[in-house]
């Protein structure tokens, strides 16, 4: 089966800021430039963020499914409450806060 012609290492490049393929974030009052296209999970997770929330028993929940089933990695986008970052993705200028001191 033929997948079409091989990509050319020739032509490929490191993406940089400057690129205008980067948007900055807000996430617990830190401004942070990420790659756009990313979910906020992704962009969390790709920034070190581990813990996205802490239960009422101070248990820390991250990314765990990743596809929106178990709701472990809820954060608020925008000052709504419990979105879950798995499903969204990042927009310029957006604030997330996690909930966790990081």
């Amino acid at each position: 089966m033929n997948s079409g012609p091989e990509p050319d290492p020739a032509e490929w490049r490191t993406l940089t800021p400057d690129d205008g393929m980067y948007l900055n974030i807000q996430i617990d009052r830190q401004e942070y430039r990420v790659l756009s296209g990313l979910s906020v999970a992704a962009a969390l997770i790709t920034l070190g963020f581990r813990a996205f929330r802490s239960t009422a028993q101070g248990k820390r929940r991250g990314l765990f499914c990743g596809m929106g089933s178990c709701y472990d990695c809820l954060v608020e986008i925008n000052g709504v409450p419990d979105q879950r970052a798995c499903l969204t993705r990042v927009e310029a200028g957006m604030r997330i806060r996690t909930g966790i001191d990081q």
